[in-house]
């Protein structure tokens, strides 16, 4: 069967493969999931505010993003975000914003309600006698959050989080719904032009799995470690 396989174009289109699909994805990949973890540890910090009016704004968002197919989420906001940046600017036509950042924003909004439940994990993860300590040492919520609830709590959902980032950047291929140029859509485009759709497929296939497998290995050595300091 690998006698009728054509590695040559798989040699030929790397350059393109490389230095613009996968730095396309790895870009979105670490946008995304800088601002998911940002906006989802707002929305955890929400849901476990004294506040029920902003806990149940949150709640609801959090599970109605969670409830939701990301592809169909996708097309929606390529589809929305001219139209709300119209409204939100008094345009009188759609804001034109590209497929790139209407991808960057669907991402964000996404993801961030699962970095929000694991935010929330590790905020809850940590003993109440630590912020009642700083409390009387004359810290305010914030600066306990800030000083010393956040930091341990990202620590120990460290691990997580990088696994949720792994399941993002597996993600990012369904850009390629809205022709966009990521990895697997120039995997894609080659495909098309030569012909080679089975050689190019599995090699992104190959690819995507590798890097997933090593990243992963690494969240298992850094969970090992993490679990030596505790």
């Amino acid at each position: 069967m690998l006698s009728n396989f054509d590695f040559d174009v798989i040699r030929r289109a790397l350059p393109y493969l490389f230095y613009e699909g996968m730095t396309f994805t790895l870009t979105l990949t670490a946008l995304a999931a800088f601002g998911g973890l940002v906006f989802g540890t707002a929305l955890a910090l929400m849901r476990l505010s004294g506040y029920k009016t902003l806990g149940r704004i949150a709640g609801i968002y959090v599970d109605f993003m969670r409830s939701l197919p990301l592809v169909l989420v996708i097309f929606w906001f390529y589809f929305l975000v001219p139209y709300i940046g119209q409204w939100l600017t008094g345009a009188s036509r759609p804001i034109s914003v590209g497929a790139f950042a209407s991808s960057l924003i669907t991402f964000i909004m996404f993801e961030a309600a699962y970095f929000s439940e694991i935010m929330r994990a590790g905020i809850q993860s940590i003993s109440r006698g630590q912020p009642a300590a700083a409390s009387a040492l004359g810290l305010t919520y914030a600066q306990t959050m800030r000083y010393v609830v956040l930091p341990q709590a990202f620590r120990n959902m460290l691990p997580v989080l990088i696994t949720q980032t792994i399941v993002l950047f597996q993600d990012t291929s369904l850009v390629y719904v809205l022709s966009i140029t990521d990895f697997l859509g120039a995997a894609s485009k080659v495909a098309q032009r030569d012909g080679r759709l089975v050689e190019m497929y599995l090699f992104a296939a190959v690819v995507y799995f590798t890097i997933s497998c090593i990243a992963s290995f690494g969240v298992r050595r850094l969970q090992a470690r993490i679990a030596i300091i505790r």
